[in-house]
């Protein structure tokens, strides 16, 4: 297993639309799963896309740490190949987002607060799970890095993005009438 580089908002990788995944067993796949669970402990986030390490395939990871986990335990961390997103109703939400590849800044972002997600794991089998909260979140954080979408791209306020020392400092913290519509 290696630690991989990961590309910064900038670069065109970043920016493109990523590639269905024919054979999820593919061996240099099965390495790169590896490699982006490595590299997500070392950088410390909960997700990771497959184009933020100059991978252009539809593949992203994530986990969900007990303390953002609507029950309080921890998810383990799931692979997620060829994913298809469905909002679960109109509702949208507004919650401080940060980025690997956006480091050291976050901001206020509008996700819709449940979500299907529809996809293969590591073996290729399909799955789907209901989600809401922050687990919503991350996943439509991180499937929008396989349409070359960034979190800064679903703003409505830029008075709610900034350094993360500086929010926390601060104690800045999204109004309840944000418009998250």
């Amino acid at each position: 297993m290696a630690i991989l580089k990961i590309a910064r908002m900038g670069h065109p990788v970043l920016l493109a639309q990523a590639m269905p995944v024919a054979d999820v067993a593919a061996c240099e796949l099965v390495r790169l799963v590896g490699d982006m669970v490595e590299t997500l402990a070392d950088a410390g986030g909960v997700g990771l896309a497959a184009p933020q390490v100059f991978r252009g395939v539809r593949l992203f990871i994530y986990h969900v740490p007990g303390s953002r986990a609507d029950d309080g335990a921890d998810m383990a961390m799931r692979v997620v190949f060829n994913p298809v997103v469905t909002p679960l109703g109109d509702e949208m939400v507004m919650g401080w987002e940060g980025c690997l590849s956006i480091p050291g800044l976050r901001a206020a972002v509008p996700r819709f607060a449940r979500v299907r997600l529809a996809a293969q794991d590591e073996t290729g089998a399909g799955f789907e799970v209901e989600a809401s909260g922050f687990e919503a979140r991350v996943i439509q954080h991180e499937a929008d890095h396989l349409d070359g979408v960034m979190y800064p791209m679903r703003m409505r306020d830029f008075r709610y993005f900034g350094f993360n020392e500086e929010i926390s400092r601060s104690g800045l913290e999204i109004p309840e009438d944000a418009d998250a519509d």
